[in-house]
């Protein structure tokens, strides 16, 4: 099985077969890593990485995944440094999913690049499509977010527990709902504050 043959059916943005013969062998392929690496989690508490970097594209350092972790190819997926994703975590990375540097996941979230067929018939007939999605440096997804295909989320931005986010999210920003809008930008000047008075109480130590 070749990834290059199986991107060149899913990356497209095109409608592909999900049933096609080279896409069933890479999902299982990914589906038995992946519980080769929840079993050792599970079971040992050995957090093997090596088999997540065998199967993904790149994934950066100080990368801490937790128990339960699922993914479509796996092949698809570029990770940056020092990223959390908790418990329960799924990626269907039918298109290229990447998560940049910094970024906190809570559990139960979810990055789906792939979608079915509207028509029934072509539904019906396994059709699938897929788009990318990219998670900018240090987003935080809180607990139970959904994340559908073709979407981005800017740099620094938080998106509230349980939100599903159906387009782009600007940097720098709070959101959250269903389907998830812009609530706030970041209070950066609470930070601003946060990081004098950490400075008053190092001059008065």
């Amino acid at each position: 099985m070749s990834e290059d043959d199986v991107k060149g059916l899913t990356n497209t943005g095109l409608p592909y077969d999900d049933m096609d013969s080279k896409v069933v062998q890479a999902r299982n392929h990914a589906l038995r890593q992946c519980r080769r690496y929840n079993f050792l989690v599970n079971s040992e508490n050995h957090y093997k990485y090596m088999i997540l970097r065998d199967l993904f594209a790149s994934m950066g350092e100080n990368v801490y995944i937790e128990s339960n972790f699922q993914c479509e190819f796996g092949f698809n997926i570029s990770i940056g440094n020092n990223v959390y994703l908790n418990h329960d975590m799924i990626i269907l990375d039918c298109h290229e999913v990447t998560i940049g540097n910094d970024v906190y996941v809570g559990p139960r979230v979810g990055l789906y690049a792939a979608n079915h067929a509207e028509d029934p018939f072509e539904r019906a007939d396994h059709v699938v499509y897929a788009k990318p999605i990219h998670i900018g440096d240090r987003v935080w997804l809180g607990a139970g977010v959904h994340v559908l295909q073709g979407v981005s989320i800017g740099a620094n931005s938080i998106i509230g527990a349980g939100s599903v986010v159906t387009k782009d999210i600007p940097e720098n920003v709070v959101a959250a709902g269903n389907p998830c809008k812009v609530i706030r930008p970041i209070k950066y000047k609470d930070r601003e504050k946060m990081i004098k008075d950490e400075d008053k109480a190092l001059l008065v130590e």
